[in-house]
């Protein structure tokens, strides 16, 4: 579940935290919210005990409070207790950060646990105030964290870490079912992860595609991983299959979403066509940087399955039907009837 990003990782912060040794600025930001928010509610359930929050805990929007305002409260003294915490949120908001680039250029409060919380988006490091701003945060002792956007191919390990987390067992595509009908919203993929712990038997901690199937709703006959499957194997019969489920089902699945899925193979197996040793399993996941030569074997499939001139022509193939797909040069053509034509194209 590491998210390392400049030199610090989601792991070695919350590590940290729980050994209580807190540092004076925590300056969070990215697109992916979801770390952001369980290091701040880390700090904001944590740092201080009930009685001492009551006094000693602020927290602040960014649409309600300019940057001057943030640094007087992190001046302050705590009232009978070790640190005083000051949460700003939706931190994005603020408007010239000069005051809090001054503050970290002085002697930071270590008495004050000062969170920053940059949503939607990280911080502008070409602008001098902000590169000032979180070089002197690293200098002087604070933390800069910046969590990105999941690969779409780390989240079947997103899945079996946060399960193994919870003495829970997950197949790799039963994963993948997951992955592909969730999506990267790392927020909604924990709720619906939780709600698939809860209808498991305290005697039975296992997820399987009929437990995926019966909690989130997806076939585990017919979904984005069996089609990936079928494609991957050139297996005609069962990629028509697929589709036409999906055309009698269209809230099952769509070409919206598996045309992401189906892109970022082809692209990942042009790319394998470069590999140093592209015979070698443990060669290709190193070049695609996989976590494990486990994860290359479909792409050893492809490479046996499709020529690089037809693999670089059916990357064409999806983003003509990507751009059919947004209504240009397509004045009537439905998704289902697109989705056939790519599938026909990649398997003949």
């Amino acid at each position: 579940m590491a998210e390392k990003k400049g030199g610090v990782s989601y792991e070695s912060i919350m590590r940290d935290l729980k050994a209580r040794k807190f540092a004076p600025i925590y300056i969070l930001m990215g697109d992916e919210s979801y770390y952001i928010d369980k290091i701040a509610d880390y700090i904001a359930t944590n740092a201080l005990t009930p009685e001492e929050q009551d006094f000693n805990q602020t927290v602040l929007f960014g649409l309600d409070v300019n940057p001057s305002q943030v640094v007087d409260q992190a001046r302050r003294y705590p009232m009978m207790a070790e640190y005083q915490v000051v949460i700003v949120k939706e931190a994005q908001n603020l408007r010239n950060l000069e005051a809090i680039e001054k503050y970290v250029d002085a002697q930071m409060m270590k008495s004050t646990i000062l969170v920053l919380c940059f949503m939607n988006g990280s911080l502008d490091r070409r602008k001098k105030v902000v590169s000032n701003m979180l070089a002197k945060a690293e200098k002087g002792g604070g933390v800069v964290f910046e969590s990105k956007k999941k690969r779409e191919s780390d989240l079947p390990y997103f899945i079996e870490d946060y399960l193994k987390s919870k003495n829970t067992a997950i197949d790799r595509k039963s994963a993948q079912m997951i992955a592909d009908h969730i999506g990267s919203d790392l927020s909604r993929l924990i709720s619906e992860l939780d709600k698939v712990l809860i209808s498991l038997p305290e005697n039975n901690r296992e997820v399987t595609p009929d437990v995926v199937e019966h909690e989130i709703g997806v076939s585990k006959d017919f979904n984005g991983y069996e089609l990936r499957d079928a494609v991957v194997n050139r297996d005609v019969f069962k990629a028509n299959q697929i589709i036409k489920y999906f055309d009698n089902n269209p809230k099952a699945g769509s070409l919206y979403s598996f045309l992401p899925m189906l892109f970022n193979y082809f692209q990942n197996l042009m790319t394998a066509y470069y590999a140093p040793n592209k015979t070698n399993e443990n060669s290709v996941a190193q070049h695609l940087d996989l976590k494990s030569a486990w994860a290359a074997k479909d792409y050893m499939k492809g490479l046996r399955n499709y020529s690089g001139m037809k693999t670089m022509q059916i990357i064409s193939k999806i983003r003509e039907i990507d751009a059919k797909s947004k209504g240009l040069d397509n004045p009537n053509t439905g998704p289902g009837e697109l989705m056939k034509e790519l599938i026909f194209f990649i398997l003949h």
